[in-house]
């Protein structure tokens, strides 16, 4: 499926739903915004000739699961960004890919998910034109676009600091072996973020070295934002996750005070028993001469010094807080 919307250069209007037939016609003077919600409709290979994309970069389009990056060629640049979200009952994360072919005068996005970044900027693009105060360009669709994804990480690093709050929580008040899962989890999630907004830093980079004078000197401000926008959520990752190592030495420190309490009660039970142990054993060596053997109270004798052992090693255990 194929979505055209053009910037008319006369009536300084938008024209939506545009045919593709007509991009050869409409490329000369309009600004073009091409969305493709599938690599691999033949809409994608024949915008691709008209506006003589190189093939490595098709390819790379085509063939998806690229690390985010820039790619210089003439008369374009070929970006890969992700879109992030949390769905389901866990907050699973689920990044979706997006392609950009950005030029002077053109934009095309890829993409094989729906990406909310593109519903978003469809409305904003009108409001941004209605104001002119800033270029009318693809670079402003271009900025609208990746910071509308780079602002979702930080939702997506707000939700993920509450599932962090909630792990301190369960830490002291509810401590669970399974605890460790979650941890594992939300680290594994900070991880992959972290893997792809870092080279988002390097895609901005090149944009504002403007070594292809592809959008106005206003435009630059806004990019430069956007960079700062990134350095930020790679700071907050970097604090999340030092965060969630804090919480996993606690728990590593309150599982092993826990096992800790456990030995002390099986080596205080173990001792009680060895004491008695200990009387039993003496007096049921049935040596001739032992007095006690045939003594009218021994065995009452026998089964009191048990119990008083018994005690005395209980009560003691129990004043030192063994038990």
């Amino acid at each position: 499926m194929i979505n055209i919307t053009y910037l008319d250069s006369e009536t300084k209007k938008l024209v939506h739903d545009a045919s593709i037939d007509k991009i050869s016609e409409l490329k000369q003077k309009n600004i073009i915004w091409a969305d493709i919600k599938d690599p691999n409709h033949e809409s994608f290979l024949k915008l691709a000739k008209e506006f003589s994309f190189h093939q490595l970069s098709i390819e790379d389009c085509l063939t998806g699961h690229q690390r985010p990056k820039i790619e210089e060629y003439p008369g374009y640049y070929f970006i890969v960004i992700y879109e992030s979200a949390l769905f389901g009952e866990h907050n699973n994360l689920q990044l979706r890919e997006l392609n950009i072919f950005l030029g002077a005068n053109f934009i095309v996005t890829v993409h094989s998910h729906s990406i909310d970044a593109i519903n978003l900027v469809s409305r904003l693009w009108p409001e941004w034109l209605s104001r002119g105060d800033v270029g009318v360009g693809t670079g402003t669709i271009a900025y609208l676009l990746i910071d509308a994804i780079v602002d979702n990480y930080m939702v997506i690093l707000d939700q993920l600091s509450d599932s962090i709050d909630d792990l301190e929580d369960k830490m002291f008040t509810d401590f669970q072996p399974t605890l460790i899962e979650e941890i594992f989890r939300v680290k594994k999630q900070l991880l992959y973020l972290r893997r792809f907004i870092s080279p988002l830093r390097d895609v901005l980079n090149v944009m504002l070295r403007r070594e292809q004078p592809l959008f106005s000197s206003e435009t630059y401000v806004y990019f430069q934002d956007v960079f700062d926008h990134s350095i930020r959520v790679a700071d907050t990752i970097d604090s999340l996750r030092d965060i969630l190592s804090s919480i996993m030495d606690v728990y590593l420190s309150i599982s092993g005070n826990r096992m800790n309490v456990v030995m002390k009660r099986l080596t205080s039970i173990s001792t009680i028993l060895m004491s008695v142990t200990l009387i039993a054993g003496i007096y049921g060596m049935n040596f001739d001469l032992m007095p006690e053997l045939k003594w009218r109270y021994g065995y009452t004798y026998a089964l009191s010094s048990m119990v008083i052992v018994g005690l005395s090693i209980y009560f003691y255990l129990r004043k030192i807080k063994w038990l």
